[in-house]
């Protein structure tokens, strides 16, 4: 399959995007908004209510509570908005990029898309995304409440593809109760280390007899940007500013040093059992099961991981390797939302995308659930409103930020690869079959491939 570039040559669609696990996305065959004149069609704002009705696709992954509140969302704009249909289409992640690959090869694009930082550039520089700066210029999209953190991680060079659906942050989970149990002091995470991290979670898995383990692997879940965490630590990123690697194998491997430590003291499970717990996502959390007392999760995850916890946990900062408190951490734009160059009613999409990011009514249905709000004056009125998870979450981030580094830039085509190519070699290492020094420098060749 391929796509037309913006310099007229065609590029080969991947099928696969890097996604691990499941088969090619199905085709999909409900109405497609897309036509074959490209990004052209944003110069007059293509089809509009005005010509008569207007229906419009709209994608995006996720859980099923989130996919109930977005269809909460279109019933409620349809109602406010009369002569336009938004179709809703949703998946799990896995299937999602399988699937909006396929339908974007085939010019069958959904007008208004979920997408990842993972992913942006991929379909911008494919020529598959819209230059939102003309809706934003014209005050379509208002983008002035927005928080200025990640407000433009969207762009590439002086156009913006994509806008922020809000905010997250990558953190250390930690069970309280788990470490009271087994007799543990938590660590102050204003000053621990790498180190501390691994030999208190050891010490509650040994005080437990296993019943429960310290922390779950960390190079799995969220691993590449765990790792990018670390990375920046060191003054180092996963890619720099040019879209090349920036990091050293030596830094590759000392990170999975410190997995490699978890797992042969106890601090984390076994490596089979490690595996099953995730594959089974956040339901089968180490902290949602009551078998663990910490992992790497985002903050907006919390919920969900309370629930199966039945218990209160509580958010931690990134431990260092000095212990010095100056982590890598960031905000990340939890996910985007994007319009399709082959919309064929790109103001009315934009208009959309306008009312999910600054509406009140959109924001009361969809909370925090992709991250905290993106609009920071809607953000502070709903905090009173989410459950004591969410406003842990807007807490912890409140927290945080004065102290946290910028947003790296959008990662390069073929990056989507990255977290497949970390979560396999961190599985070898935890099984003997590669070391560390080995599987840094292969890490390094295969991404060097899968971005060339």
């Amino acid at each position: 399959m391929h796509t037309i570039r913006r310099d007229g040559a065609r590029t080969p669609w991947p099928t696969r995007l890097g996604v691990t696990g499941g088969v090619l996305g199905l085709l999909l065959t409900t109405a497609a908004c897309g036509g074959d004149d490209g990004g052209g069609a944003a110069a007059d704002g293509g089809t509009t209510r005005e010509d008569g009705p207007v229906t419009m696709r709209m994608s995006w992954w996720g859980s099923d509570t989130r996919h109930a509140a977005t269809q909460e969302l279109i019933d409620l704009y349809e109602s406010q908005n009369e002569g336009v249909t938004v179709e809703g289409d949703f998946t799990g992640f896995a299937d999602y990029w399988d699937r909006l690959a396929t339908s974007t090869a085939g010019g069958d694009a959904p007008c208004l898309m979920q997408q990842d930082t993972r992913y942006v550039r991929e379909y911008a520089d494919r020529g598959a995304l819209l230059d939102l700066a003309p809706y934003i210029e014209d005050g379509t999209i208002d983008t002035s409440n927005l928080d200025q953190n990640v407000a433009e991680t969207g762009m590439v060079e002086d156009a913006t593809y994509a806008i922020p659906t809000g905010v997250n942050a990558f953190s250390l989970v930690v069970d309280p109760q788990a470490y009271a149990a087994a007799g543990v002091e938590l660590p102050d995470d204003s000053s621990w280390t790498w180190d501390e991290m691994v030999d208190t979670a050891a010490q509650v898995t040994q005080a437990t007899g296993g019943q429960v383990y310290g922390m779950q692997a960390m190079g799995l879940n969220g691993g590449d940007t765990n790792f990018e965490v670390y990375a920046r630590e060191q003054g180092e990123a996963l890619f720099d500013e040019n879209g090349e690697i920036g990091f050293t194998a030596e830094t590759l491997a000392d990170w999975w040093a410190i997995e490699k430590e978890a797992s042969q003291t106890g601090a984390e499970p076994p490596p089979a059992t490690t595996v099953e717990v995730f594959n089974g996502g956040v339901d089968q959390a180490l902290v949602a099961t009551g078998g663990g007392a910490s992992g790497f999760w985002w903050t907006n995850e919390l919920p969900a991981l309370t629930a199966g916890a039945g218990t209160e946990l509580e958010f931690r900062q990134f431990p260092t390797v000095a212990g010095d408190g100056e982590t890598g951490m960031y905000l990340k734009p939890a996910m985007f939302w994007a319009i399709s160059s082959d919309c064929e009613s790109p103001e009315e999409a934009a208009m959309l995308l306008d009312w999910l990011i600054n509406s009140e009514d959109a924001v009361n249905i969809i909370k925090a659930d992709r991250g905290l709000p993106v609009n920071t004056e809607l953000r502070e009125q709903i905090a009173s409103t989410l459950d004591a998870p969410g406003q842990a979450a807007i807490a912890f981030v409140e927290e945080i930020t004065p102290d946290l580094q910028e947003p790296p830039a959008l990662p390069p085509q073929g990056a989507g690869e990255v977290q497949a190519i970390l979560q396999r070699y961190t599985e070898q290492i935890l099984f003997d079959q590669i070391s560390v020094e080995d599987a840094a420098e292969q890490f390094m060749t295969e991404v060097e491939s899968a971005i060339a």
